[in-house]
């Protein structure tokens, strides 16, 4: 999930499925459930609303990641690195949250810590970890 900051990804929108709908738990396990059409790809948030889903990331190019991390953190990671997004990921494997930011990728996440990523400003980095 891509969490607009400052730029809009109105670039990447245009490769999902439109929509206007409040963000909701029910609405992402829904979007995300491995029978929905848009489960490929992400969904772009801005504000408190899903502009799009199923929305092909950039991967990043970055050699020196850890060779553990899959396409879906790639992508994040990528998205990251291209724009001020805030971009979540939740493993298929392991269901762990991560956050990527300004290139980098903090694991692990809590549901505090998301909820303190998700009120804080979008010139703060994520914490803890550096590049992965």
């Amino acid at each position: 999930m891509a969490v607009e900051q400052g730029a809009r990804l109105d670039d990447y929108l245009e490769s999902g499925k439109p929509l206007q709908a409040t963000v909701s738990a029910e609405l992402l396990a829904s979007i995300f459930s491995p029978y929905s059409p848009l489960h490929d790809g992400a969904v772009v948030a801005r504000g408190d609303q899903i502009v799009a889903a199923g929305c092909i990331l950039p991967l990043t190019q970055n050699a020196r990641l850890d060779r553990s991390l899959g396409t879906r953190h790639r992508a994040a990671i990528g998205l990251s690195e291209e724009t001020d997004a805030l971009v979540f990921v939740v493993s298929e494997e392991t269901a762990t949250v991560s956050a990527a930011s300004r290139g980098r990728l903090e694991r692990k996440l809590t549901p505090e810590r998301v909820r303190v990523l998700l009120g804080g400003s979008a010139a703060a980095p994520v914490a803890g970890q550096a590049a992965v």
